[in-house]
């Protein structure tokens, strides 16, 4: 009976050990500083470990927002999922799992501004100052289509990095970007002289999601679970707080004229009624 035992157990151990880990793959941002990339990646094995899977993270090339969604679309897609931000369009082409990840901070914007203009938007106090003024984005992002529904001017970058240079050229006024993100991204511009505003804060309400392949319902389910798993235990709010509190308290955002907008992007099905899930100043 030893003797089957043994056997039973190393059966039991070679079959364990075939179990592939499920490979997500994700595209890097086509900017060699992806402020969100490490926050994202900690979140997905937060989820991964939440929901009992054995999860290998393997990144993808470089790529453009838009081009890492017509991938994901793709039957043979090199990369599994994408974090970005939400719109109708976006849940129409893709898989949304609808937790958001930054707790609707990425809708509310603090502006970068150029050298030697950090006086810029001092004075305003509304929209209608706010129109007197041009921002930059993106040319995919979909902030582009929530500005400028407000009447806002907008000037847009196919790429990324280039809106830092652009800025300080006067190209535009003001590029608003979220609060969770832009300390990282003053750092590792400071060198250029851009300075981050002390005034404003524009408010839309969005969110940040994982997104999947239209098909790939196994994938969203885990993902899903994992993440509600860590919503009730507290290790969300935890992860969130380790990366993002420190940045939230040098920001003062309860201190700033807050700027509100629209968002005629946003799905009806966004959990805004969920208190847990969302963040407010």
């Amino acid at each position: 009976m030893s003797s089957l035992r043994h056997v039973a157990w190393l059966l039991l151990w070679l079959a364990t050990c075939s179990q592939a880990a499920t490979l997500i793959r994700y595209p890097l941002l086509a900017t060699a500083n992806d402020p969100q990339q490490q926050y994202m990646l900690a979140l997905l094995r937060l989820a991964c470990n939440k929901s009992g899977t054995d999860c290998k993270l393997q990144a993808a090339r470089p790529m453009v927002q838009s081009r890492a969604i017509l991938q994901l679309q793709r039957p043979n897609n090199s990369i599994d999922l994408l974090w970005t931000m939400t719109s109708k369009e976006r849940e129409r082409q893709l898989l949304p799992v609808r937790i958001p990840l930054y707790k609707g901070l990425i809708g509310w914007r603090v502006a970068l501004v150029g050298e030697g203009r950090e006086q810029l938007l001092a004075d305003v106090k509304n929209i209608s100052d706010l129109r007197a003024f041009s921002a930059g984005q993106g040319h995919d992002w979909p902030d582009v289509s929530i500005l400028r529904a407000a009447g806002l001017t907008v000037l847009t970058s196919s790429d990324y990095e280039p809106l830092f240079s652009m800025l300080n050229q006067q190209r535009f006024d003001y590029f608003p970007r979220a609060a969770i993100e832009i300390e990282n991204e003053y750092l590792a511009h400071r060198n250029s002289g851009i300075s981050i505003d002390p005034y404003i804060l524009i408010h839309y309400p969005t969110a940040f999601y994982f997104f999947v392949a239209p098909g790939n319902k196994a994938l969203a389910s885990m993902l899903e679970t994992g993440l509600e798993r860590a919503i009730s235990d507290g290790s969300f709010e935890r992860l969130f707080r380790q990366f993002h509190a420190g940045t939230l308290r040098r920001l003062q955002l309860d201190k700033r004229v807050i700027i509100r907008l629209g968002n005629p992007l946003l799905p009806a099905e966004t959990p805004l009624q969920r208190k847990e899930l969302w963040y407010s100043p």
